[in-house]
């Protein structure tokens, strides 16, 4: 399965969201996606098989538990890839911190002149 493949589904894509912050059993990550997505717990098992056999993340035993955390390698050939389009929103990116900073320094300003 291509890596875009896998993170255009937005529960896998949750479920990385949710693993970035560290290791979470697959109990803990159900729960949430449950609440949020409203599918059942093997739908959840499942996103987060495809998840483990497409290399983005890992799972460990801990006792009866399982601990799954991301796996970074897949991501950064996704980074690399995106590396090619990253030039058409840096300059906007970069005018918008821009037109930020401007806007906060003029508060700023004003506020001293108050």
């Amino acid at each position: 399965m291509h890596a875009f493949d896998v993170l255009g589904d937005p529960v896998r894509r949750r479920i990385l969201e949710l693993l970035a912050d560290g290791e979470l059993t697959s109990g803990a990550v159900t729960t949430v996606i449950q609440r949020e997505f409203g599918i059942s717990q093997p739908a959840v098992s499942q996103h987060l098989k495809v998840l483990r056999e497409n290399g983005f993340a890992t799972v460990r035993p801990q006792g009866t538990r399982r601990l799954y955390a991301v796996n970074s390698e897949p991501l950064r050939d996704v980074d690399v890839w995106l590396a090619r389009f990253r030039r058409f929103w840096t300059p906007h990116l970069d005018a918008l911190a821009t037109e930020v900073a401007r806007g906060k320094r003029e508060r700023r300003l004003r506020d001293q002149d108050e």
